[in-house]
C-alpha cells in the first residue's frame, strides 16, 4: 500500500435531519465524535447513506466543511461528489477540495449511464482538476452499469485515482480487483467485509458502523491482524442484521435511520422519495435487533 486513504473501518455516515427535514448539525457533530471514539478510521459523508442525492448544493458543501471542521484531522473525510453530469461533478469536486475534504468518492453516471470509454473520461475529468485522492465506487445495483477491470486499470494511471469501493457482491471480481487493478480496494457491503479483507481489501465502507462502530472497527482490525477466524465469528453475530433481515430490508438508508432512532439517536427520517418503513417491517427489524442484543 502506498499512502492509503485509510485502513480499517470507514463509516458511510447518515445525515441527521430535523423534523422539518433540515440538517441537524449539532447531532451531526455528535455522530462524528461517536465514530471517532468507536475506532472508525474513515468518515465517508454525502454518499448514498448520507442522502446526498436530495441535498442542495449549499447543504452538500456545508456538510463537507462541517465534517472537516469537526473531525479536526483526526480521521480523513471522504466526500461523495459523484453525479451523472460530468461538468457538475467536476465543479462539486473542486468545491469539496476547497472545503477541506481529504478524498472524494465518485460513482458512475446513473440513468444516462455511458460506455467504459465514457467512464474513463467521466472520472478523468475530475482527476485532472483536483489534487486530493479519488475513491471510485462500483455499485451496479444503483447505477445500472459495472466498472470493468480494464477500466479500473486505465484509471489507475491517474496519480490521484487511488482506491475502489466495491459493492458488486461478486467474490471473484473482488479478487481480480485486488490482484490486478493497481488500486486499494475497500469492501462496500458489510456482509462481504471479512471475505473481501481475507482476499486483500484494506478496509471497509460500512453502513453497520453507524449503529455499532466499535464492532465494525473490531472486525476490520482483526482482519488487518490476519485473525480471520475471530473476525468471522464476530461478523457472524451480525450477519443477518447486516443484510436483508436488518439494515437492507428496505431501501438504504431507511432501515439504518430507523435502527438509530430505536436506539435513542434521533437522526430523523429520510427525505422523500425515501419514506419510513411499514409497521410489519419495523417489527421484523426490532426482532432482529433483540436477537443480537441491541434492544
Amino acid at each position: 500500500m502506498n499512502n492509503p486513504i485509510y485502513t480499517g473501518s470507514g463509516v458511510a455516515l447518515v445525515t441527521p435531519m430535523n423534523a422539518d427535514g433540515s440538517i441537524n448539525y449539532p447531532l451531526f457533530g455528535e455522530l462524528i465524535e461517536r465514530q471517532i471514539k468507536g475506532g472508525t478510521r474513515g468518515l465517508i459523508i454525502c454518499g448514498t447513506t448520507g442522502e446526498a442525492s436530495t441535498m442542495t448544493d449549499e447543504e452538500h458543501i456545508e456538510c463537507i466543511r462541517f465534517s472537516v471542521e469537526k473531525s479536526a484531522k483526526r480521521i480523513p473525510v471522504i466526500a461523495g461528489t459523484g453525479s451523472n453530469d460530468t461538468a457538475y461533478m467536476v465543479d462539486l469536486s473542486v468545491k469539496a477540495e476547497k472545503a477541506g475534504a481529504n478524498a472524494l468518492l465518485l460513482m458512475p453516471p446513473y440513468y444516462n449511464k455511458t460506455s467504459q470509454r465514457g467512464l474513463v473520461r467521466h472520472f478523468g475529468a475530475v482527476a485532472d482538476k483536483v489534487k486530493i485522492p479519488i475513491m471510485l465506487y462500483n455499485i451496479p445495483s444503483r447505477t445500472g452499469m459495472k466498472i470493468e477491470l480494464s477500466t479500473f486499470k486505465t484509471l489507475a494511471e491517474y496519480p490521484n485515482v487511488k482506491a475502489v469501493k466495491e459493492s458488486g457482491g461478486d467474490v471473484a471480481y473482488f479478487s481480480a480487483l485486488i490482484r490486478e487493478s493497481g488500486l486499494d480496494v475497500y469492501s462496500g457491503d458489510d456482509y462481504m467485509n471479512v471475505p473481501a479483507m481475507a482476499l486483500g481489501a484494506i478496509g471497509t465502507v460500512s453502513v453497520m458502523a453507524n449503529v455499532v462502530p466499535e464492532a465494525a472497527s473490531k472486525i476490520s482490525a482483526l482482519c488487518l491482524e490476519n485473525n480471520f477466524a475471530e473476525a468471522g465469528r464476530l461478523q457472524q453475530k451480525y450477519s443477518r442484521f447486516m443484510y436483508t433481515e436488518g439494515l437492507f430490508m428496505d431501501v438504504s438508508p431507511i432501515p439504518v435511520k430507523h435502527v438509530m432512532r430505536l436506539l435513542g439517536i434521533n437522526v430523523g427520517s429520510t427525505r422523500l422519495p425515501l419514506c419510513d418503513m411499514e409497521e410489519d417491517k419495523v417489527a421484523l427489524l426490532k426482532a432482529e435487533m433483540e436477537k443480537i442484543g441491541l434492544l
